[in-house]
């Protein structure tokens, strides 16, 4: 099972990026737990961040004929990024999207999300630990579906 791990805009500053709101895990140092997690999931976790948001989506299209999901953390394309909330739709695949942060007790132009809205679960606010708890979400309801 091949699971696309997304990380767009700032996120790889991550770790000196205001850790007060972001925690002080790098972006490589949340890779690597993700891959390892994945690794004890039986699922192979491919790594991509980008500023941009052209690159994001010519990174799914290209990737997504060999996965089975996708975490995202658009950053703020989470909220305005509609080529990057159709090119997940595109995908048919199942979309899990994780914020470090609590999205919802933040500014009010945080609190929608484009890209939310078409996945299967939204995690907020539990720092990068969201992004096992959305990797292990991902892989049983690839398995096992959303009984």
């Amino acid at each position: 099972m091949r699971i696309l791990m997304i990380n767009g805009p700032n996120l790889n500053a991550l770790g000196k990026r205001d850790t007060s709101m972001y925690g002080s895990k790098t972006l490589s140092e949340i890779e690597a737990d993700v891959v390892a997690g994945g690794k004890e999931l039986e699922a192979e976790v491919l790594c991509f961040q980008s500023n941009s948001e052209g690159d994001i989506v010519d990174y799914i299209q290209k990737q997504t004929p060999e996965a089975h999901g996708i975490i995202i953390n658009g950053g703020a394309l989470s909220h305005y990024g509609l080529s990057l909330r159709d090119a997940l739709v595109d995908t048919n695949l199942p979309v899990m999207e994780v914020h470090l942060s609590n999205i919802h007790a933040r500014e009010s132009w945080r609190q929608h999300s484009v890209t939310g809205s078409v996945a299967i679960g939204v995690i907020a606010g539990l720092g990068w630990r969201g992004y096992l708890y959305a990797l292990d979400y991902l892989v049983q309801h690839i398995m096992h579906g959303s009984e």
